[in-house]
């Protein structure tokens, strides 16, 4: 009876020693196993299991003398595959002349999902350790790519790009490990991935009751409350206001703000208090006006302005300090609406700044076309140089 060969490959993604049943059977019941990697990781696991491996190169003439015999063969396959002697048996079976064994793959472990991620931990602690850019960054320096990265992603989304915010993904979940291969280094509070991705885990089974224990959530209203709940129980924190980034874009961290107050049932202000100094006080409609006078005598601002022009001058320029307050009243008024009819407002802007866009691209087109110089992108030829962004 003619033997088998078996090709026992493995991943090195999962710990040495976690095998299939069906490759255990398979080592233990063969009459020879051979690696040819003396370092292969798996190998002091069957020998502590009492399974004898030759390291030795097998050779395909070699394996396919001793099937004959009725030996069954295990090759311990290594990170290749041994593509050598796969070659060599296939070589050997479409010669015609040779009566080959029964040819077996047999996977002994697999990736299970987010095994590549091993992959990309270990890839950044030897860039670290090797790359000399990479080996004297900090976190504080890092900050920067940080925020990049993240506007690359969501500009990746929206474009509706699929192999884009794929690989923006990718950007974004470097800035993890990279910072966390940095914080392995720290003196006093070191930390590494591992503990971030322990970290996220429990906070995500603790804030989804519903899922991982006896709570009750149908709605997306009820999730919303309990994980709420549980993150108000975790900080401890005083204010609605607090955890809430200012570092984040101006109509972000107010719609945020806003949203907050809304759902602890804080009643929000049409209005910065105080703003109207500044040149804007609430009107009726829960938007500002930062036409109203600053000294709060209540003529329009406006007003003052048009009778300055009739009287044949020129209109004062308000200070510096008044027409910025005035301005920033009057965003607010319109974020605060924005986040009150569910529309974010960081998004609405962003989409009209790129129909915006499109427009001044329009119009510059145009502008070339009377012109009659077309130049790259609608830029008039002899023009100025054209400003990109990075």
């Amino acid at each position: 009876m003619t033997g088998r060969i078996i090709l026992l490959t493995t991943t090195h993604r999962i710990a040495p020693g976690l095998l299939s049943w069906p490759a255990w059977e398979a080592l233990r019941g063969a009459d020879r196993v051979l690696c040819a990697d003396a370092a292969h990781p798996q190998l002091p696991y069957l020998r502590d299991a009492g399974v004898p491996v030759e390291t030795a190169e097998p050779e395909a003439r070699e394996l396919v003398d001793a099937c004959a015999a009725g030996a069954d063969v295990v090759v311990v396959a290594g990170a290749d595959g041994e593509p050598r002697l796969t070659d060599d048996l296939a070589r050997l079976a479409g010669s015609g002349r040779v009566e080959m064994p029964s040819l077996e793959l047999l996977p002994g472990s697999y990736d299970v999902p987010g095994a590549r991620l091993v992959d990309v931990v270990q890839v950044m602690d030897r860039i670290r350790r090797a790359c000399p850019w990479s080996g004297g960054q900090t976190s504080e320096g890092l900050v920067k790519y940080g925020l990049e990265e993240a506007y690359e992603l969501v500009e990746a989304i929206e474009s509706g790009d699929t192999d884009a915010v794929r690989e923006e993904l990718g950007d974004v979940l470097l800035q993890v490990v990279f910072h966390a291969r940095i914080a392995e280094e720290d003196p006093d509070e070191p930390y590494s991935v591992d503990d971030v991705a322990g970290t996220l885990v429990e906070k995500l089974v603790r804030r989804h009751p519903h899922v991982f224990g006896d709570a009750v959530a149908e709605t997306p209203a009820d999730v919303k409350a309990h994980w709420l709940r549980e993150k108000a129980a975790e900080k401890s924190r005083t204010s609605v206001t607090e955890g809430v980034p200012l570092a984040q874009p101006a109509l972000s961290l107010v719609a945020k703000l806003a949203g907050r107050a809304r759902t602890a049932g804080v009643d929000l202000p049409a209005a910065v208090p105080g703003a109207a100094a500044g040149g804007a006080e609430p009107v009726a409609d829960g938007t500002t006006s930062p036409a109203r006078r600053a000294d709060g005598g209540g003529e329009p601002r406006a007003a003052a302005s048009a009778a300055a022009r009739g009287a044949g001058g020129a209109a004062p320029p308000a200070p510096a300090g008044e027409a910025a307050d005035g301005f920033g009243a009057e965003l607010l008024a319109v974020a605060l609406r924005a986040e009150a009819a569910g529309v974010d407002p960081e998004s609405a802007l962003r989409a009209a700044a790129r129909t915006y866009r499109e427009t001044i691209r329009a119009a510059e087109a145009a502008k070339a076309a009377a012109a009659g110089t077309p130049g790259e992108d609608g830029a008039a030829a002899g023009g100025g140089p054209a400003v990109t962004g990075g």
